[in-house]
């Protein structure tokens, strides 16, 4: 009876661990600065408004993929930034808050990413020295984000161009 109860409790576990494996561990933004500095790692950072249609898409396709969800995990530091969002954010020693702007706003922080190109989806690809590297705007499938995952990962968009990285580029899907 011991052996079947501690078979069932096991199993029970991994069920739990493996469904924690299939989403993407998002973090705050400072949370990734802050965790980048100490074990440092390229941030990833996905953009969004609670009314956007094309962010909900992403959420629902692109970032339930297992294949992305486990290179994400593995590889980024991933960050949910609401493009609305009314918090203050810390970044590079400015603090980066919500502007109000007719019936809705924006959060300084999310512009500035996006270099005053409000997009939404966004995804934003930081290196390991917390710089921008590259804001890529709109939706992207998967096949297409699986590309730029591996691209910005790593030193790939330091020593090879962005058509000849997608020409050679082996998927794992």
């Amino acid at each position: 009876m011991k052996k079947i109860i501690v078979v069932a409790v096991f199993t029970i576990i991994s069920f739990g661990v493996r469904a924690q494996d299939d989403k993407i561990n998002w973090l705050t933004f400072e949370q990734a600065m802050e965790m980048s500095e100490k074990d440092p790692k390229p941030i990833m950072v996905d953009i969004y408004t609670d009314w956007c249609g094309w962010c909900k898409k992403m959420d629902k396709t692109t970032y339930k993929n297992k294949v992305i969800v486990d290179y994400i995990n593995t590889h980024y530091y991933p960050v949910k930034l609401n493009g609305e969002a009314k918090h203050d954010i810390m970044f590079q020693g400015k603090t980066f808050s919500y502007q109000a702007q007719g019936r809705r706003g924006y959060h300084q922080l999310a512009a500035a990413i996006m270099r005053g190109q409000l997009s939404y989806p966004s995804t934003a690809f930081f290196n390991t020295e917390r710089q921008l590297l590259q804001n890529v705007p709109g939706y992207l499938e998967e096949k297409r984000f699986e590309k730029i995952l591996a691209y910005f990962n790593k030193d790939n968009y330091k020593n090879t161009p962005w058509l000849e990285f997608e020409k050679n580029f082996k998927s794992a899907m």
